[in-house]
């Protein structure tokens, strides 16, 4: 018999990058849940070290778009949020800096701080959009060209964009993709790779399956593939951009 662990789980478990929205509206009062649920996310020593920054101008949205590699999404989303580690705040309420001061340098602790309060608060915020009917999809692609991002947000010192993420109503039902077994991401005690191989391979099998099914037999990429061509691209670069904003990664 299957099991069942209530809504909230089941809500999580059932989730799926949305791609493509109806014209529906996100009303205010949904904004303002789903930005309350971010904000009541765990967060180091109370920092809340996160600003979210809602893209309502369209030629904005444009510029933002073509930064992601034309993800037509990002422009026809209902709702385009832009998600920033935000250690400016912190050090004001600190008193270490104003708006009319420099501000005191961070360390890698401090960027670490950021970025961890930020995913926290924006994977809260999306399962809150999911249980009212919603969907989202992450925007990693703001970070190709992370420094355009920072002047087009007129980002201070100590602030750096992260991700974006659309938010909206779905008009599509993608089925949902496969993850690792729990025995190739849970450890006990230490560290183990030892059945890594074999927990891909089964891995890879049940990838391709989703890949055929996704894209109605086209494509049957497997994980391992995937993963091979994702290594072949040079990555983002954004550590200059990290310290002209204030981070000393070195520390």
């Amino acid at each position: 018999m299957e099991m069942s662990y209530g809504p909230t789980i089941e809500g999580l478990m059932n989730h799926r990058s949305i791609r493509k929205f109806t014209d529906q509206l996100v009303t205010e009062e949904h904004r303002s849940a789903i930005l309350a649920a971010g904000q009541q996310a765990s967060s180091s020593s109370n920092m809340q070290a996160f600003s979210v920054i809602r893209i309502t101008d369209r030629q904005l949205r444009e510029e933002l778009m073509a930064i992601t590699g034309n993800q037509s999404y990002v422009l026809e989303s209902p709702e385009f949020w832009v998600w920033c580690a935000d250690l400016y705040r912190y050090t004001m309420a600190a008193g270490q800096g104003s708006g009319s001061e420099r501000l005191e340098e961070a360390n890698a602790e401090w960027y670490t701080i950021g970025a961890v309060d930020t995913a926290l608060a924006a994977q809260n915020a999306a399962a809150a959009a999911e249980s009212l009917g919603l969907g989202i999809v992450y925007i990693g692609g703001i970070r190709n060209d992370i420094r355009r991002v920072g002047e087009l947000l007129k980002l201070p010192q100590l602030v750096a964009p992260l991700f974006g993420m659309c938010i909206g109503y779905p008009d599509q039902d993608p089925v949902v993709r496969p993850r690792l077994s729990p025995e190739a991401v849970m450890h006990e005690n230490e560290y183990s790779s030892s059945a890594y191989a074999s927990l891909i391979a089964e891995y890879d099998d049940r990838h391709r399956s989703y890949m055929r099914e996704r894209s109605g037999g086209k494509l049957e990429t497997s994980w391992s593939e995937q993963m091979a061509a994702k290594h072949s691209q040079s990555g983002r670069q954004i550590g200059g951009y990290l310290k002209q904003q204030g981070f000393r990664l070195d520390d």
